[in-house]
């Protein structure tokens, strides 16, 4: 399932399409062709590829002198190297280039420099020439925004810029002027970018920042509660496994049966309740740990 974070950031470029090209002309000086618009497109781009792929986010670089787009921006937020991608991202352009007709570029997004070196990796074609080098956004490109008035103009900038630089010393900084830029916005903007802001940076600047806000915060969209909803269940459920995973373990060591590595380990890794309540069914007549577990 993916993260708040993940989630997060797709929908800031989402709310503000005009953050993608901002950000890809001012802080990357990429060449992007005269626009006046900028519109969600559709993000699903099975329609000329075989398999089932779906992007992030697919924005539409559009004049008002026609309908036909300029250019095409493929949004992907990537938390971690995925080598699958090397496939799919030339899938991904591949296809709504062919759709739209018009230029097609990649945007990946991350706060994990690491990743951005990995991702910024020519993907090359098999035909000689022919090599897609994604355009990645990451700590070094995203801006620190801490000029309130930068934040008050682009408050999704702002919240950017805490997302992906929220552990660095600069977070404090970069919070207290997203939080008072964000005060201003609508209900439901408000309450989720301070939920982002908040669950991005570091224990120190949230502390001084309800220090300001003079309350401890508790998270307030529904956005954000559902996800640490769902990280409350699923900690919960690993706390269990890890629970029944020990009693087992007990359970055959007194009765002597000798465990490898490999069985111990398998018990230790195990997070499916229901199959552990089998294993230590078995565990109170079992002959041999190999049994226990099904070997």
């Amino acid at each position: 399932m993916p993260s708040l974070f993940h989630e997060g950031l797709v929908d800031l470029f989402r709310r503000r399409p005009t953050l993608a090209p901002e950000l890809l002309r001012d802080a990357m000086h990429a060449p992007l062709p005269p626009f006046d618009e900028v519109r969600v497109g559709d993000a699903n781009l099975t329609e000329l590829v075989p398999a089932e792929l779906r992007a992030d986010l697919v924005l539409l670089l559009a004049s008002g002198v026609d309908e036909q787009p300029r250019a095409v921006v493929v949004v992907e937020v990537q938390l971690q190297a995925d080598a699958d991608k090397q496939w799919s991202w030339p899938a991904y352009l591949a296809g709504v280039r062919a759709r739209s007709r018009c230029a097609a570029i990649l945007l990946v997004i991350t706060a994990d420099q690491m990743v951005a070196t990995w991702a910024s990796r020519p993907i090359t074609m098999g035909h000689p020439g022919f090599a897609l080098t994604p355009l990645v956004l990451g700590p070094r490109e995203v801006p620190v925004v801490v000029d309130p008035e930068v934040a008050r103009r682009a408050p999704e900038l702002c919240v950017l810029s805490a997302m992906v630089h929220g552990q660095e010393p600069v977070a404090v900084d970069i919070a207290v002027v997203g939080a008072e830029a964000v005060r201003r916005l609508d209900d439901e903007r408000r309450t989720l970018y301070l939920d982002l802001i908040f669950a991005s940076i570091h224990e120190a600047a949230r502390v001084y920042l309800e220090g300001l806000m003079n309350s401890k915060y508790e998270y307030q969209s529904d956005y954000a509660k559902r996800y640490f909803a769902q990280g409350e269940a699923q900690g919960r459920t690993e706390g269990e496994a890890l629970g029944a995973g020990h009693a087992l373990l007990q359970v055959m060591a007194a009765r002597g049966l000798a465990m490898s590595d490999d069985v111990r380990a398998r018990i230790v890794a195990c997070r499916d309740l229901a199959l552990l309540d089998t294993w230590l069914a078995r565990a109170l007549r079992a002959a041999t740990a190999a049994e226990v577990v099904g070997e």
